[in-house]
């Protein structure tokens, strides 16, 4: 065995063995050998792969088939960001475009987005709020040439189940019953703290039904305040429809999740920070929903009137489609 070969297999040994999901649902197993500032490098068995950063849309690490079994409701179920390169918009649109998916109930639609290969997709409690019956519209990305142009093939379903759900947070989780069945690609998660005022971001969503219609902008405060929340101010365009849309950073990670826009002005939309949807997730169980008792999980009672007027704010609207 030639002293290469021997690095090389000592070097994947030693290394990490991770999960890469890539644009267009494709995914790749094996240990990290090695990584650079452009490309992970990955032992598969018969061959060492480069695998740009630039077509990661997510990662993480296999777990070894004899470590414990991590308790249900402790563990990680989004994938995180590997905080690689910008790319533009277009690029970024196309890659992260089966991420995002259209939310039918039967009085309202929204959006959502995929964060696992479980098919785990995270919306707005506003939009799924009352609701039974709900159907996911998922973009696949085509195969062959029409690839190359950014088509997808629409594929709905309603075969969807409701985990959890927290009304103070907007937020929502709901999972496939069967995600085998279709392709998605998760969409990774970045860290709201780590926001700037002027950063370009972008939204994909379902304003006014129209699928899978971007917006750009900058975030214009990373901490505005709302009874009693801080939400992520942008530009980005937020209508009715976009509602539990991912907001997105240059790298295609998640920085918010849009909720809702300011009535009767432009260019003032808001979003929820995404540490405080990693909080959500985190202590999902605590706000497990149960179609026996639909208030299952913690709810917060309004604060009393303050005596005398009260002091004039913006009117904010909860941007769902009815």
């Amino acid at each position: 065995m030639s002293p290469i070969v021997c690095l090389l297999l000592a070097l994947a040994a030693a290394g990490d063995r991770e999960v890469f999901h890539l644009g267009g649902g494709a995914r790749i197993e094996g240990a990290v050998v090695k990584e650079t500032g452009d490309a992970v490098f990955v032992d598969l068995g018969f061959t060492v792969l480069g695998i740009p950063l630039r077509e990661i849309v997510s990662r993480e690490t296999v777990k070894p088939a004899d470590a414990p079994a991590t308790p249900s409701g402790e563990g990680e179920i989004f994938a995180s960001g590997s905080g690689g390169a910008e790319g533009s918009v277009r690029e970024l649109a196309e890659r992260l475009g089966s991420s995002v998916v259209l939310v039918s109930c039967s009085r309202k639609s929204g959006s959502g987005f995929f964060i696992s290969g479980e098919g785990h997709v995270v919306t707005n409690a506003h939009v799924v709020e009352g609701e039974r019956r709900i159907s996911l519209t998922l973009f696949e990305r085509r195969e062959g040439a029409d690839a190359r142009r950014g088509e997808f093939e629409k594929k709905k379903t309603d075969k969807v189940k409701i985990l959890a759900v927290n009304p103070y947070f907007d937020l929502a989780l709901l999972q496939l019953e069967d995600p085998k069945s279709l392709r998605f690609s998760p969409a990774p998660l970045g860290a709201s703290a780590g926001l700037e005022v002027g950063e370009r971001v972008f939204a994909i969503g379902n304003p006014m039904g129209l699928e899978r219609t971007v917006t750009e902008g900058i975030v214009s405060t990373t901490a505005r305040a709302s009874e009693g929340l801080a939400y992520v101010q942008t530009t980005t365009q937020i209508n009715p429809g976009n509602s539990g849309g991912p907001l997105f950073n240059l790298r295609g990670e998640v920085v918010g999740v849009t909720n809702m826009k300011l009535l009767f002005a432009e260019g003032l939309g808001f979003a929820i920070p995404v540490d405080r949807l990693k909080e959500f997730l985190r202590q999902r169980e605590a706000f497990a929903f149960d179609a026996d008792n639909p208030n299952t999980g913690y709810r917060y009672l309004p604060p009393p009137p303050r005596r005398g007027p009260a002091p004039s704010s913006p009117v904010l609207l909860k941007d769902e489609s009815r």
